[in-house]
């Protein structure tokens, strides 16, 4: 049962990631003058050292499954896995991240299900 609500879960994170960081995003353009300062962006990420440890951690773990997503979508044949990796820079990494798994479940799923005799 978990199984088959498993890329449904995924597609509701994808849509989570790309909601509520955006929300923050509109936030912080309002904040700075209805524009999106790259700069003053990055500057505030490296403010405290939480902020830091956070803007490495995304940093190191998005490029890890970035490379990850190219490797298992070409290697498994993933219909549309580039998108993924398109949401993961232009929308957010939490947003691409788990679109990349709801395609792949979604793909594994189908593949179970034609090998299957008895579906």
């Amino acid at each position: 049962m978990m199984r088959k609500a498993l890329p449904w879960i995924y597609l509701l994170l994808a849509v989570l990631g790309a909601v509520l960081p955006w929300r923050a995003n509109l936030e912080f353009i309002a904040e700075s003058g209805q524009t999106f300062d790259l700069q003053r962006f990055i500057n505030d990420a490296n403010v405290t050292a939480a902020s830091r440890s956070l803007s490495a951690d995304l940093l190191i773990g998005a490029s890890a499954v970035s490379i990850w997503i190219c490797t298992e979508g070409i290697q498994q044949k993933i219909r549309g896995w580039w998108v993924a990796i398109l949401m993961s820079f232009g929308i957010a990494f939490a947003c691409g991240a788990p679109f990349f798994l709801f395609l792949r479940e979604w793909q594994l799923q189908g593949r179970v299900q034609d090998s299957d005799p008895a579906s």
